[in-house]
């Protein structure tokens, strides 16, 4: 038996253990009514992933397919209002079917991401999409802008839930016209 690869696979399980150990869960919302959750929602902050890094108008469609599962459009414009329009179609596997708050996001098979619906409002309104890693988050609202207020007591709700507000980025959308919110910083700078 090799004892220094038999050492170093208990020294990766053990790092890789303790490391997830150290993430405190994230909560969800209760309940989420799959009906009124489906349709367009504009993304209008969050930790961008590397693809969405300068998108302009986002906004994710949501429909529940045939199969069950949520098919999803991610589209936005590419670098400015006029830029090229880029569209994705990951689709969305509902995993909590107790509170349809928890899925996962395919966008290469078999691959799939931790997707949490962690806040929502009464009115189906805005939302707030986040991971168990604290990497990237989707604040949404149904609506290009979102209220300062509404948008203040996310921020608070999602520092509280333990991401840094210094990667929170402000997506731009044409039909925005609050601007006093926009002084968030553009992604990587």
């Amino acid at each position: 038996m090799n004892y220094r690869w038999f050492a170093f696979s208990v020294l990766f399980l053990l790092s890789f253990v303790s490391g997830c150990a150290r993430v405190t869960p994230l909560s969800n919302v209760d309940y989420v009514d799959l009906q009124r959750f489906m349709g367009r929602w504009y993304v209008i902050g969050g930790i961008p992933t590397f693809f969405e890094k300068g998108a302009h108008n986002p906004t994710e469609t949501y429909q529940i397919g045939n199969d069950g599962a949520i098919d999803t459009t991610f589209t936005f414009n590419e670098g400015s209002f006029d830029g090229d329009v880029k569209s994705y179609h990951p689709k969305g596997f509902i995993v909590d079917k107790q509170s349809n708050a928890i899925w996962e996001m395919q966008f290469l098979w078999p691959f799939r991401a931790d997707y949490r619906i962690i806040y929502l409002d009464d009115q189906y309104a805005n939302t707030v999409i986040g991971r168990e890693k604290r990497d990237y988050l989707w604040i949404m609202s149904r609506e290009p802008r979102i209220e300062k207020l509404v948008w203040e007591d996310i921020l608070v709700l999602v520092e509280s839930a333990g991401y840094s507000l210094e990667q929170i980025y402000k997506f731009p959308h044409e039909q925005d016209t609050q601007k006093d919110i926009h002084s968030l910083t553009e992604p990587g700078s």
